[in-house]
């Protein structure tokens, strides 16, 4: 096996985003492409020489060629041991907590999450750092540096690897072992969680739906809601991952999982409905008739975080990003608890988690966790929805309909504009950002704006600051717009309008979120004109 030195040139354009690099999948096909970037990771965190990394990904097309390459790669640049998933499959909160339990020094997780894949459509390389979270803007910066004076990289020329069964080879001198991608994964959710009351309740006739979309979460929600807990048989559907998610959207809200939407309102609906993205790290809860948003699903996790025997004895605080609409800050209130606000972007509570100051966080597209992993986790927030279930024996509508009377309830939608032009939607936040000032204390639509600012963030752990992390608009009535453009997509900008209003009346507490917020909506496009600016009669998803 011969180590060969390869003569390249920087590649324009791979600065990683909030969640690693993004690209259409052809781009990561071209030459040099993956292995630039991944040089300027090893680059960028001093080398893997001597190293333990973990390596997986969500399966969709181009993982398991990306996989040998990394491979390869780490054993000429001296890595002592690459841990990876069976097939080359890990969820991202399965390879989280892999990196933790083995105490590596990082993991690759090739995965765009809840982007569609397929030979045309997105591929994704995201590094984690040692504490199992995404690496930090720190890590990231440097990573970047590096992709701009990347000449060469390194490269084993060697057979591929087989990752078919558990057990070790070597790759050179790099001890190459492949494991199960779920057995860790099931025994950290078993010391979490009261698998005991979750299996009595199926036992008393109970019943779920968990659509995996044909994603990575299939194998593990077979082998922990079925074989585990004693779901029936076939309460999994769409368990087999594909290369190409059998042609869906692995993103999992109403518009991509309509299938489940609609059984779950249908006249033989199941008790439980959820499903999970990609990767495994988003999750969407459903009960009969009975959509849950992701920042009411959090408020509600944090609010009977008490039922769940790993934090039988309270949590340590909570935080949402600051999209995430305030309903978890109403928990927090009440129950003496700190709520931090941060930008949108798992990694920044990774300092907030290590440093003990929260146990569970939330972000509003429908990520969940908590200190047991440094990222989101689908399959985690599902148990805990089904061990509050099993505990209080109520449904998911009757749950919902409790903690409303009792905090009040924030109505909330997401919109998003996929796709439009760039130059329109940098546009449409440069002339917001402009008008800052002119908008405190005027009407949008009927509603007085109290207080306009862009959101910054000053980390209360390392002292840094993240400065333009969307554009805030809070409202009379308890109401409030964020403006956003997201770092998620591969091609075009995706404007995401996040729209907020509260409601404490009792009287008022069922009403259509379209209602409640046709108000806040129209504020919206009062002070943005997003119809104008994006040549949009609507949103192309709406959560």
């Amino acid at each position: 096996m011969d180590i060969l030195t390869v003569d390249t040139r920087p590649i324009d354009g791979q600065k990683p985003g909030t969640s690693g690099l993004r690209k259409k999948t052809p781009v990561f096909m071209e030459r040099h492409y993956l292995e630039n970037f991944i040089q300027s990771i090893w680059d960028g965190i001093g080398g893997v020489d001597g190293k333990t990394l973990v390596l997986g990904g969500d399966g969709r097309y181009f993982n398991d060629r990306a996989a040998q390459v990394v491979l390869r790669m780490a054993a000429a640049s001296g890595a002592a041991k690459v841990i990876v998933g069976r097939d080359a499959l890990l969820s991202t909160p399965a390879a989280s907590n892999l990196i933790r339990q083995r105490q590596a020094d990082g993991g690759i997780i090739l995965s765009a999450s809840h982007n569609p894949g397929g030979p045309e459509e997105d591929f994704g390389v995201k590094f984690n750092t040692a504490n199992g979270g995404p690496a930090p803007e720190s890590v990231t910066s440097k990573i970047f540096e590096a992709t701009k004076s990347c000449v060469r990289y390194f490269i084993l020329e060697s057979q591929d690897i087989d990752l078919s069964a558990p057990g070790e080879t070597r790759l050179h001198e790099t001890v190459v072992e492949v494991v199960d991608p779920v057995e860790e994964y099931r025994a950290m959710m078993e010391r979490i969680f009261d698998f005991g009351a979750i299996r009595a309740l199926f036992e008393s006739g109970f019943t779920m739906r968990f659509d995996a979309m044909h994603a990575v979460t299939g194998p593990y929600a077979k082998a922990i809601f079925e074989d585990a807990l004693g779901a029936a048989a076939g309460s999994v559907v769409n368990a087999d991952p594909k290369p190409d998610f059998g042609g869906g959207h692995p993103d999992p809200n109403p518009i991509w999982a309509k299938a489940l939407m609609d059984e779950m309102h249908g006249p033989d609906a199941p008790d439980f409905g959820a499903a999970s993205d990609g990767d495994g790290d988003r999750n969407m809860i459903v009960g009969r008739n009975c959509y849950v948003t992701p920042s009411d699903s959090v408020a509600v996790l944090a609010a009977n975080a008490t039922l769940i025997p790993a934090y039988k004895n309270g949590l340590k605080g909570v935080a949402r990003s600051m999209p995430t609409s305030r309903a978890l800050d109403r928990v927090a209130l009440r129950t003496d608890l700190t709520c931090y606000e941060t930008p949108t972007g798992w990694k920044y509570f990774g300092n907030l988690l290590d440093d003990g100051r929260v146990t569970i966080c939330g972000e509003e597209s429908a990520g969940t966790g908590s200190d047991h992993v440094r990222e989101k986790d689908g399959l985690w927030a599902v148990l805990f929805w089904l061990n509050i279930l099993a505990e209080t024996r109520k449904s998911v509508a009757e749950t919902m309909r409790d903690h409303w009377f009792e905090y009040g309830r924030n109505y909330y939608s997401r919109h998003d504009y996929e796709g439009v032009d760039s130059a329109a939607a940098e546009g449409l936040m440069n002339d917001l950002r402009a008008k800052l000032p002119e908008l405190r204390n005027s009407d949008a639509g009927g509603l007085m704006i109290e207080k306009a600012d862009e959101f910054s963030y000053h980390d209360p752990v390392d002292g840094s600051t993240a400065e333009g992390q969307g554009i805030r608009l809070t409202l009379a009535e308890q109401g409030r717009i964020v403006f956003r453009l997201s770092g998620t997509g591969t091609s075009g900008a995706t404007l995401r309008v996040y729209l907020e209003r509260a409601e404490t009346d009792p009287e008022r507490l069922d009403l259509a979120p379209e209602e409640a917020l046709a108000p806040v909506i129209a504020a919206a496009e009062a002070v943005a004109g997003i119809k104008d600016r994006t040549g949009r009669d609507a949103p192309d998803v709406t959560t």
